[in-house]
């Protein structure tokens, strides 16, 4: 998928700003254009610029222009929230059918709207109407992320073999000491990991150094070897597929699956990301200030990070135990008329 030969003009622009002003990865954009395209191919369909019977994925929005843009009214974008919250929607990326989007994901599916339009109005000013300006969100519930206790991460880290055995262990190694995202992880590049620290480009291609520990040091030096022979004469990338390349998203998702299912773990509430939850959750359990863990994580808000602090906080502990009644025992006369029977 290409944006820049498969979107109309007026969304392509919107699209390489995001990608060469705002310095976002190729895939939050996107997801931008997926976002976008959904929606406009919905509105063709709504108007009957279409026929009705036309499948969603099929519908082309090579004519939609900045007129048919500025024409999107309020309702119409309800209409289309409503159509994510009941009705099948294809998952672009694992391309099986859903049935109505979560509220978060239809959240998201709103931050793109009003940035497209906010991108139309206030910095291009090529529209003088904002049709998302008063638009609602929905309401997203919040949810702590799991992550694994330090006896389940143990496991996982034992649970490692396989011929690929010191790059599994690598990776994971990496995941739960580091807390790399996926995309940072298969991004590696064999220059950027050295003795005592990783180079990671994170999100919008910031880049921050990732300190190695002990662990994490002697697992490097088990796997360079190992990569050595591996890597084909022209991959760049640290950790490599047994076809000679760059490992793929999907074969690190597959690799975590099947040792957390060795581990006897449950891959339903366990992935790769939750992963880097556990790192987080490690780190801040054993005293690491939260500002620290935000650089390591290479969050921008605080408040992502402080999500952690709120997981095992000793403060929430030391309150129940402080609260007066905390040491009430009931009499045993009280006991025994509690359970006497009648």
């Amino acid at each position: 998928m290409d944006y820049r030969s498969e979107a109309p003009k007026v969304l392509r622009d919107f699209l390489t700003y995001h990608e060469t002003i705002k310095g976002h990865s190729r895939a939050t954009v996107d997801e931008y254009f997926l976002d976008l395209r959904n929606f406009f191919r919905f509105i063709k369909l709504e108007r009957n610029l279409v026929p009705r019977s036309s499948d969603l994925e099929e519908i082309s929005i090579d004519d939609v222009d900045l007129s048919f843009v500025g024409s999107v009214t309020l309702s119409e974008v309800y209409d289309y929230l409503a159509f994510l919250a009941r009705d099948k929607v294809k998952n672009e990326q694992s391309r099986e059918p859903e049935y109505g989007l979560k509220a978060a994901s239809r959240a998201r599916k709103i931050s793109t709207l009003r940035s497209f339009y906010n991108y139309l109005t206030v910095k291009t000013k090529q529209l003088t109407s904002n049709p998302v300006a008063d638009l609602d969100t929905p309401k997203v519930e919040k949810t702590l992320p799991r992550y694994l206790t330090l006896e389940e991460s143990e496991r996982l880290l034992s649970a490692v073999d396989g011929s690929n055995r010191e790059r599994d262990y690598c990776i994971l190694c990496l995941f739960l000491n580091c807390g790399l995202r996926i995309s940072e992880l298969i991004g590696l590049d064999d220059t950027d990991v050295r003795d005592d620290s990783v180079r990671v480009f994170g999100k919008g291609g910031k880049e921050r150094i990732v300190y190695l520990n002990d662990a994490c040091r002697d697992a490097v030096g088990a796997y360079r070897p190992v990569r050595q022979l591996m890597a084909g004469p022209d991959c760049r990338a640290f950790f490599v597929s047994n076809r000679r390349k760059r490992m793929s998203r999907d074969a690190v998702h597959a690799m975590v699956k099947k040792t957390l299912l060795k581990a006897g773990l449950d891959t339903s509430k366990y992935s790769s990301h939750k992963l880097r939850h556990t790192a987080a959750t490690l780190m801040l359990q054993n005293g690491v200030d939260v500002r620290t863990v935000q650089e390591v994580l290479g969050h921008t808000n605080l408040n992502t990070t402080q999500i952690y602090t709120h997981i095992d906080n000793a403060e929430l502990h030391i309150a129940a135990d402080a609260n007066p009644l905390a040491n009430f025992r009931p009499s045993a006369g009280e006991e025994e008329k509690g359970g006497q029977k009648k």
